[in-house]
């Protein structure tokens, strides 16, 4: 009978910026022992002369290179250094996916968010955090509510200027913003200011941007639940309305780290209103006209979801290279050949489909797959007051077919 013997574990030590004084024994133990210590080039510069361990920087890219990196010193004691906590937003998820958390060994040092909410006298569970490490700063702006309490972790020595040029230009500009340089280090920093007039240059890379959320008088507000003002959305008409929005994202049911696909994009507005509900939750608009994708785009910056990924062409052509969704909703296009068959082929078991619909000829065919498949067919009817000489009275809005639908195992699906 043969035996393997398990990979020698890998040590990753959480390092500050107060360096080799601010490690625990245990951290520090871990260090002198290894054989080859892997990090950036900021941190190994922290290890003291004592610390004899070869010293190997990280290639770029270098999530590709992290397995064959680590083959390479395969049998040898081996430890990470890494900023903070390793786990949070670092290097300790590249390794954890790339490698198995069976092979690591984690020693977190306190996170910058922790020295930052310690320094500031904030609870750190009552606090919001966004990288723009990496990260389109546009992503800033989904965290913006009147009244809150947010930490930016910066990417670099400009990033405190660009968060205060993003909050003054949406509405946010009354903010104060104090900047953290260097926490835990002999040179730590403080720097305090308002976002419409931060008067500090650029000064330490190794910072993060404490915000105190003002929103000016004239800010709209953008609620947590969908149901955005439609007046936030750039559109040429083709917009799912507030109302019928809020019933549809309702009906998708967005829930974290699931992926929407939304057909016939129109402004973006389900898209946007799914990545709006949980920070790891995907979506990917499908929209042919290319003036609309553009402006997909854009309303997805505005509103503070970036990640939306676009896809300009016609369904079902545009679908067939598109990761398996969790839902469909289809806004446009529902009569297009074999739109309604590749959705729900492409839906796994536990899937949703949302379609909307206005036309007779589409509600037939809505009514058509309501027979075959189940699920809910209903008609939204939305009326606005209006002025009408001196009175009031209401105005109707087109009706909306809808249909809604979770796939089972079965051949009919169940209400949602």
């Amino acid at each position: 009978m043969s035996s393997t013997t398990a990979p020698t574990p890998i040590t990753v030590v959480g390092i500050g910026a107060d360096g080799w004084p601010g490690l625990s024994g245990t951290a520090r133990e871990a260090l002198r022992a290894a054989e080859a210590i892997v990090g950036g080039g900021r941190q190994l510069a922290l290890l003291p002369a004592d610390v004899t361990a070869e010293r190997v920087a990280w290639p770029s890219p270098l999530r590709p290179a992290v397995a064959g990196l680590f083959a390479g010193l395969a049998g040898r004691r081996v430890a990470v250094l890494a900023s903070g906590d390793p786990m949070f937003y670092g290097i300790g998820r590249t390794l954890t996916e790339e490698l198995g958390a069976e092979r690591l060994r984690v020693l977190p040092h306190p996170s910058s968010v922790s020295l930052a909410c310690a320094r500031l006298g904030w609870p750190v569970e009552e606090t919001a955090v966004v990288s723009l490490v990496g990260r389109d700063p546009a992503g800033l702006l989904g965290a913006l509510h009147d009244g809150r309490r947010l930490l930016v972790l910066s990417a670099d020595a400009g990033t405190p200027a660009l968060v205060a040029a993003l909050l003054t230009e949406h509405g946010y500009g009354p903010s104060r913003l104090r900047v953290l340089e260097q926490l835990g280090a002999e040179r730590e920093r403080h720097l305090d200011g308002t976002a419409a007039d931060w008067p500090h240059p650029s000064g330490e890379n190794l910072n993060l941007v404490a915000v105190d959320c003002r929103a000016a008088d004239a800010t709209p507000r953008r609620g947590l639940t969908p149901g955005l003002p439609d007046e936030l959305f750039e559109h040429d008409g083709q917009l799912t309305k507030r109302h019928i929005r809020a019933v549809t994202l309702a009906a998708l049911a967005p829930a974290p780290g699931e992926l929407l696909w939304d057909i016939g994009g129109g402004s973006g507005s389900i898209g946007i209103e799914w990545l709006r509900a949980h920070p790891s939750c995907q979506a990917v608009s499908v929209e042919k006209n290319e003036t609309r994708a553009a402006r997909i785009e854009r309303n997805a910056r505005a509103l503070g979801v970036p990640r939306l990924r676009v896809v300009t062409g016609p369904a079902p052509a545009a679908l067939a290279e598109l990761p398996v969704p969790e839902a469909v909703f289809i806004g446009g296009g529902l009569t297009a050949p074999g739109l309604l068959e590749a959705c729900w082929a492409a839906l796994p078991v536990g899937g949703r489909l949302v379609a909307n619909t206005v036309t007779l000829e589409s509600e037939a065919l809505l009514a058509e797959w309501y027979r075959r498949r189940g699920g809910e067919l209903v008609k939204l009817a939305v009326a606005h007051a209006v002025p009408v000489g001196g009175f009031t009275g209401w105005r109707q809005a087109m009706p909306v077919t809808q249909w809604s639908v979770v796939k089972r195992g079965s051949e009919r699906g169940e209400t949602l």
